[in-house]
């Protein structure tokens, strides 16, 4: 259809973006779910990212295969130092994964030859469709829903609420911890590696502070009450800012404050408020 061709011409960059941020808040929704206060997701996309580019653009692997090699380094990266680091909690762990994130980035700008350094990697092939994020987004969401709702689900949510009891419960607390952290870490290459095949071009000035802070923002404002939390925030800190575009120099502005303004009255994420707001119409009383 005609129609159809046209929209997905002016806004395949877009949609393809929501799809990745969204993978990228799901797999900061992991971490959260289960209690960890991690900002290494970006240099896990990174990682992802830089991996998939590299062999599409000089091993002319096959691109499903570069996707699946995109995603498991990072896992293999977050097992390895998650046993040590995962031993931390709160600010401490936080600064950590900060510190981890700086070091893959001054390793990739170091790496001129493989990686092009500040300048980045160049040409790369457009090959990702809206049919290859739309397959990863449902099965990622698929998997995490179904977990939800399992005894890994609820074993995640009772370390967030309180580990010590959990782990006198006889719930082996690190085995979680690991594997929401190696399976995050999976879910933000893959992300990655999608999003290198439709950017052309990646850089290490992509997966620095700023990005581990915004992926970090799509998890806590969506909430981690449920992986729909994490899809509703990736998909408000995606568009909110196309949709203040005409506001000019102050979108910024404008953005924080809307941003400030849901977490201000709805601190447990926009999925809460929803809970809330369906239970307010259905008559049935609130629950915490």
């Amino acid at each position: 259809m005609e129609w159809l061709d046209n929209f997905w011409a002016t806004y395949s960059t877009l949609l393809l973006s929501v799809g990745t941020n969204v993978l990228l808040a799901l797999s900061i929704y992991l971490t959260l779910a289960c209690g960890l206060l991690t900002v290494a997701n970006a240099a896990f996309m990174a990682i992802g990212a830089y991996t998939a580019a590299l062999l599409t653009l000089q091993t002319g692997t096959p691109f499903l295969l570069a996707l699946i090699l995109g995603a498991l380094l990072p896992a293999l990266v977050a097992m390895l130092i998650g046993r040590p680091t995962l031993r931390l909690s709160g600010v401490y762990l936080a600064m950590a994964t900060l510190a981890f994130g700086e070091v893959v980035r001054i390793l990739i700008l170091n790496a001129e030859d493989l990686t092009g350094g500040a300048l980045g990697l160049n040409g790369i092939a457009q090959l990702t469709t809206g049919f290859d994020v739309a397959f990863a987004l449902i099965g990622a969401l698929y998997v995490l829903l179904r977990f939800a709702g399992s005894r890994i689900g609820r074993a995640m949510a009772a370390i967030r609420q309180d580990e010590i009891a959990t782990e006198l419960m006889g719930l082996n607390v690190r085995a979680y911890k690991l594997f929401a952290f190696v399976l995050g870490a999976a879910l933000a290459g893959l992300a990655g590696a999608l999003n290198a095949h439709f950017t052309f071009f990646i850089s290490p000035n992509e997966y620095g502070f700023e990005r581990a802070v915004e992926i970090l923002a799509m998890g806590v404002l969506g909430g981690t009450g449920s992986p729909w939390g994490a899809v509703l925030g990736g998909v408000v800190i995606t568009l909110l800012p196309e949709l203040l575009r005409g506001f000019g120099h102050y979108r910024p502005l404008i953005n924080g404050v809307v941003l400030i303004v849901i977490i201000i009255y709805s601190p447990q994420g926009i999925w809460d408020l929803t809970r809330f707001i369906r239970r307010r119409h259905s008559g049935k009383p609130a629950v915490n």
